[in-house]
């Protein structure tokens, strides 16, 4: 890590991580992107927790309704940095959670917040199969030649890991519950696609 990013360490067990962000996902980010959705957003969120005991310090959601650049990732961090102080931990003392693989907007957004960290539900395949969204690939490959989303997942300022790699081969619950929320989100995604023709968004 460069001298300036500070790390803390975090102690609980990839299923209990696994357990809580899909916790955060279902309770605290879905009813978000629900209406963000009904307002023709995208069906991207996020949320912010502190490492030391998991509580959630804020979720946001896709706002490109109001501004292009207000991804999910984007605005929730925008709603971290508008906490008051005493409210708002350091990032280095905090886990970032994406509900889909951050795009290359969101992966800058979130280093230079200074988070040492990310976790993700759905990966960029993901994004462009199953929700009909190509642009994160699409910008890795023709702007920055990164082929297939293959940047470096753990470099000099954080680590990604995804739901899927925390879960592993263990628990057929946590399983079975990523699949309730890939339905979910499969119903989400199918009420913005149905909006976006005529939405002003530049990449719809």
């Amino acid at each position: 890590m460069p001298p300036t990013c500070r790390t803390r360490t975090v102690t609980h067990s990839d299923h209990m991580l696994a357990t809580r962000f899909l916790d955060v996902i279902e309770h605290d980010i879905v009813p978000l992107t629900r209406a963000g959705v009904a307002r023709g957003d995208k069906v991207f969120g996020g949320a912010i927790l502190r490492k030391s005991d998991l509580a959630l310090v804020i979720a946001g959601t896709n706002r490109e309704t109001v501004n292009p650049l207000y991804h999910g990732e984007v605005a929730t961090l925008n709603a971290y940095f508008a906490l008051p102080g005493p409210a708002r931990p350091a990032p280095e003392e905090c886990l970032f959670l994406s509900t889909h693989e951050p795009c290359s907007l969101c992966l800058s957004a979130i280093t230079w917040a200074g988070f040492d960290n990310f976790h993700y539900l759905f990966g960029y395949a993901d994004t462009r199969d199953a929700f009909n969204i190509p642009h994160d690939l699409k910008i890795l490959s023709e702007v920055f030649r990164i082929e297939n989303g293959d940047y470096a997942r753990e470099n000099a300022f954080w680590r990604s890991r995804s739901i899927e790699d925390l879960i592993g081969s263990g628990s057929e619950d946590l399983k079975e519950r990523v699949r309730r929320l890939g339905a979910l989100y499969d119903e989400l995604s199918s009420v913005y696609q149905a909006s976006k023709e005529g939405s002003d968004i530049p990449l719809r």
